[in-house]
C-alpha cells in the first residue's frame, strides 16, 4: 500500500509504543477518532497493524519483517541521527562491510564525504548510494538478489565474504531480544550476517529503539559479539545491564 504522511506518523507512534488505544492515537496525532479508525483499518488490512477490542498493536510476527518500502519511512529521524553518529566515528582510509537494512542505507548516505574507504556490501542500495562517492571503492558481494529489498543472500554471498577481513563491520538487525540475542527473519540473510561478524576486526551494530524487545525467528548472534552499539534512545531494561556485561560501548544519538 501507499502510505500518506499521517499514516507514517501513526506507524512511528506504534513502533515506539507497541500497543495503544485508538483514543491515544487520535490525541497524539491531533486528528479525529474517525480519521484514526480509518487509517488503522487501512494499515491493518495491509498487515502493518493488528486491531483488538479498544485498541491496536504492532504485529508480533516472528517470521516476517515489515516491507522494505514501509521501513524506509519508519523512524527516519532516529535512523538519520544514528547514521550521523556512526559516520562521525568511521575514520577515512579504512575497510568496511555494510549489510542489508534501511539503517545501513542511511549510514551509506552519511559516508558520502569520507575518503579512502573500501566498502564491501551485500546491499545493492548501499552500493548505489556509495557509488556517488568517487573517493570510495565499493565491492558488491556476489549471490542471489532478494528483489523486495535489493539484498544479496545465499551461499555464494557467504563464500565471497570469507575472502576478506575488514576493519569494521557496520550491521543492522531486525530484533534484539531480552536474552541478548540478535535476530532476523530470513535464515539465508542470517548466514551472511554471521559471516560478516566473523570477518571483521570490530563489529558496530546500528539499531533504532524499535528493535529492542522485538521478536524474530532466526538467531544471528549475541550482544557479546558486538563492540559498539549506536541507537537513537536509551535502551530499556534489561539491555543496559546486558550491554555492560557484554562490554559493549553504546552511544545514544540524541535529537539536536
Amino acid at each position: 500500500m501507499s502510505t500518506n504522511p499521517r499514516q507514517l506518523a501513526l506507524l512511528e507512534v506504534m513502533q515506539s509504543q507497541g500497543s495503544v488505544t485508538v483514543e491515544y492515537l487520535a490525541e497524539k496525532l491531533g486528528v479525529t477518532l474517525q480519521t484514526v479508525r480509518r487509517d488503522v483499518q487501512r494499515l491493518a488490512d495491509s498487515g502493518l497493524l493488528t486491531r483488538f477490542h479498544g485498541g491496536v498493536r504492532v504485529p508480533r510476527s516472528t517470521i516476517e519483517n515489515i516491507a522494505h518500502q514501509q521501513r524506509e519511512h519508519l523512524n527516519t529521524a532516529g535512523k538519520t541521527r544514528i547514521a550521523q553518529a556512526v559516520a562521525a566515528e568511521v575514520p577515512n582510509d579504512c575497510s568496511l562491510i555494510l549489510n542489508i537494512g534501511t539503517t545501513t542505507e542511511c549510514i551509506a548516505r552519511a559516508l558520502l564525504r569520507h575518503s579512502g574507504l573500501r566498502v564491501i556490501t551485500n546491499n545493492l542500495n548501499v552500493a548505489s548510494i556509495l557509488s556517488a562517492n568517487l573517493n570510495c571503492e565499493v565491492i558488491v558481494v556476489g549471490g542471489v538478489v532478494r528483489g523486495r529489498d535489493q539484498g544479496i543472500i545465499g551461499e555464494a554471498a557467504v563464500d565471497f565474504i570469507r575472502q576478506f577481513k575488514v576493519d569494521i563491520a557496520i550491521i543492522g538487525i531486525s530484533a534484539i531480544e531480552s536474552d541478548g540475542s540478535l535476530r532476523d527473519f530470513d535464515y539465508r540473510e542470517v548466514k551472511v550476517s554471521q559471516t560478516i561478524i566473523s570477518h571483521a576486526r570490530e563489529v558496530w551494530l546500528a539499531a533504532d529503539s524499535s528493535k529492542f524487545n522485538r521478536p524474530a525467528m532466526v538467531e544471528v548472534g549475541n550482544l557479546t559479539q558486538i563492540d559498539r552499539l549506536f541507537t537513537d534512545a536509551s535502551p530499556p531494561e534489561p539491555f543496559p545491564t546486558l550491554l555492560n556485561e557484554a562490554q559493549v560501548r553504546y552511544s545514544v544519538a540524541q535529537p539536536v
